[in-house]
């Protein structure tokens, strides 16, 4: 088993995604900036990057092994289902299944891949 002084380390980026998440989704909907035409596009392209990041942060947490790609997706996942929960209970926001199924799901899924397909080759 690996020593806990080298687990905690390779937690470090997961925490920090979890918390900007947090940070964000924590904000009332009243206190959200309006991008106007692009509202829509910007948060639901913000959802994709953020979940994406965190399940890069998961599967950097698994040493990027291929057995776990899996595991890392389902973190991001159930991390993005408990944070509409959460939104739920802040003034101005509502959970949204769809975010979580859609947006959250195809970010995570997608940096997945793309870490996959280009970012884990070596170069010489």
């Amino acid at each position: 088993m690996k020593k806990l002084s080298s687990i905690l380390p390779r937690w470090f980026p997961a925490v920090v995604m979890m918390l900007a998440i947090f940070v964000f989704s924590s904000q009332p909907g009243g206190n959200l900036p309006d991008f106007y035409n692009w509202d829509y596009f910007i948060k639901k392209a913000s959802h994709m990057i953020g979940y994406g990041l965190l399940a890069l942060s998961y599967y950097y947490f698994f040493d990027f092994d291929p057995k776990r790609i899996g595991f890392a997706w389902a973190l991001a996942v159930l991390y993005a289902a408990t944070d509409e929960f959460h939104q739920s209970f802040v003034p101005g926001r509502g959970p949204s299944v769809f975010d979580v199924l859609f947006f959250d799901n195809l970010g995570a899924v997608t940096a997945l891949w793309l870490y996959e397909k280009f970012g884990n080759k070596k170069w010489s």
